[in-house]
C-alpha cells in the first residue's frame, strides 16, 4: 500500500458522567482520529491519549506534536507491504506508542478494506461476539455505587471493574460483595498503592475478586512480584506492559497472573497480537482494556477481542454507557454479556461524518 494523504482531526465529545480514578478524572474528552488514503480506500482510526499525563506521559498535545511534526510527514508517501511495516520510515522515533499505534491500526483498516474483509478477519479472530465488562469509576458514596453496579447488571454486563485507591477499597468492595455475592468483580488500582500496602491489599482474597489491577507503578516490576507471591488473587498488569520485552519480564519475575492488552499502550494491532500469542503459548489469561474512546477505538478493541486467547471480558462497553451520541453507526451494543464483533469490511460501522467535520476543532493534512 502507497500511503498518499493523511489528515489528523481533533473533536470534543462529552462523556455521560464524570470518570474518576485513583490519579484524577475526567468528562470532557479530546479525540484524536486519523484518516490515511491509499489507492482509493480510506483507513481511519484514534489516537487513545488522554488529556493529561496521568495515565502514560502520551496525552493529546504531545501525540498531536509527534504525528504532525515527525511520524506522518515520515510515511506519506511511502510504500508499505502491510500495516506493521508502514511506520518502517519513523522507526527512529522513541516511545511515543499511542501515537504510532494510530498510523499502524488505520493502516490496518486499509488493508481489511483492500482485501474486502472486516477487521475481525484481517487480524485472525474466530468469534463473533465477545464477552464485555464494564468500568466503574470512583464514587463519593457506597449507596451511589451500589446504584451503578445494580444498573449495569441490568443491562447485562458480565463482568464489573471497580476503580480503588486507599480509602475507598477493602471496606468498599466488601460492602459490594455482601450485597452482589455471586457478581465477577476486580479492583482496579491504577498504580495507587505501594508495597508498604501489602497487608491491607492481602484482605482482597478474602472477597473472592477475579483480579487485581496495577496496583503499583508501572515500572515496578519487581514489586509486583513480591506482592503476586503473598497474594492468591491474581495480580493483573496494564500500564506496565508497553512492549514485548516488558512481558517477558513480567513472566521472568512472576510479575502478574493476568495481562490487559490494550492496543494503544502497546503501539498498535501486530504488537498486541503478539503478545496476545505468547500470553496464549504460557496459558495466561489477557483481556482486552478501554481507554474511553469513541466507536472508532472501540471497533479495534472489538476486534483484537475476538482472537481466541482473550478469555475474560474486556472493558468494551456499548457506546451509551460513555456517550449520548457516539460518531458511528451502529452503535456498539451489549446483549447477555456480549457485543457483538462488526463483521462488515473494514472497521464494521459507518462514520458520521457530517458529525465528525461538524466538531472538528482541529485539522492537519499531509500529501
Amino acid at each position: 500500500m502507497r500511503i498518499e494523504r493523511a489528515v489528523l482531526r481533533q473533536i470534543p465529545l462529552r462523556l455521560k458522567e464524570y470518570f474518576e480514578i485513583s490519579s484524577g478524572g475526567m468528562q470532557d474528552r479530546r479525540i484524536l482520529l486519523l484518516t490515511l488514503y491509499s489507492e482509493g480506500l480510506e483507513g481511519w482510526s484514534e489516537c487513545v491519549v488522554g488529556e493529561d499525563p496521568a495515565y502514560s506521559y502520551e496525552f493529546t498535545n504531545t501525540a498531536w506534536h509527534v504525528l504532525t511534526e515527525f511520524i506522518l510527514p515520515g510515511i506519506v508517501g511511502r510504500d508499505a507491504e502491510g500495516p506493521e511495516d508502514i511506520l518502517a520510515p519513523v522507526r527512529w522515533v522513541r516511545g511515543h506508542n499511542m501515537a504510532k499505534a494510530a498510523v499502524e491500526m488505520a493502516g490496518w483498516d486499509l488493508a481489511a478494506r483492500a482485501e474486502g474483509v472486516s477487521l475481525s478477519q484481517k487480524l485472525g479472530g474466530d468469534r463473533d461476539v465477545v464477552p464485555v465488562g464494564v468500568s466503574i469509576g470512583l464514587k463519593a458514596t457506597d449507596e451511589e455505587l451500589h446504584e451503578s453496579v445494580s444498573g449495569y447488571l441490568d443491562d447485562g454486563y458480565a463482568r464489573v471493574k471497580i476503580k480503588i485507591k486507599p480509602g475507598r477499597d477493602i471496606e468498599m468492595l466488601a460492602g459490594l460483595r455482601e450485597r452482589f455475592p455471586d457478581v465477577a468483580f476486580m479492583a482496579d488500582a491504577n498504580s495507587a498503592y505501594t508495597l508498604d500496602d501489602v497487608d491491607r491489599l492481602k484482605e482482597l482474597d478474602a472477597l473472592d475478586l477475579m483480579m487485581i489491577e496495577q496496583p503499583f507503578s508501572y515500572d515496578d516490576f519487581l514489586d509486583h512480584a513480591r506482592l503476586q507471591e503473598q497474594l492468591s488473587t491474581p495480580v493483573c498488569l496494564d500500564e506496565s506492559i508497553k512492549s514485548e520485552g516488558d512481558l517477558a519480564l513480567a513472566f521472568e519475575l512472576g510479575s502478574c497472573q493476568i495481562v490487559n492488552i490494550k492496543p494503544g499502550r502497546v503501539g498498535g494491532f501486530g504488537v498486541s497480537r503478539r503478545l496476545h500469542d505468547t500470553a496464549r503459548d504460557r496459558d495466561m489469561p489477557v483481556w482486552c482494556g478501554g481507554m474511553l474512546e469513541s466507536g472508532v477505538g472501540r471497533a479495534y478493541n472489538v476486534a483484537l477481542a475476538s482472537l481466541p486467547g482473550f478469555s475474560l471480558p474486556g472493558d468494551i462497553s456499548a457506546s451509551q454507557r460513555y456517550w449520548e451520541q457516539d460518531i458511528v453507526t451502529p452503535e456498539f451494543e451489549v446483549e447477555d454479556g456480549v457485543m457483538r464483533v462488526p463483521s462488515g469490511v473494514g472497521l464494521g460501522v459507518e462514520l458520521d461524518l457530517d458529525r465528525i467535520h461538524g466538531l472538528t476543532t482541529r485539522e492537519a493534512s499531509f500529501g
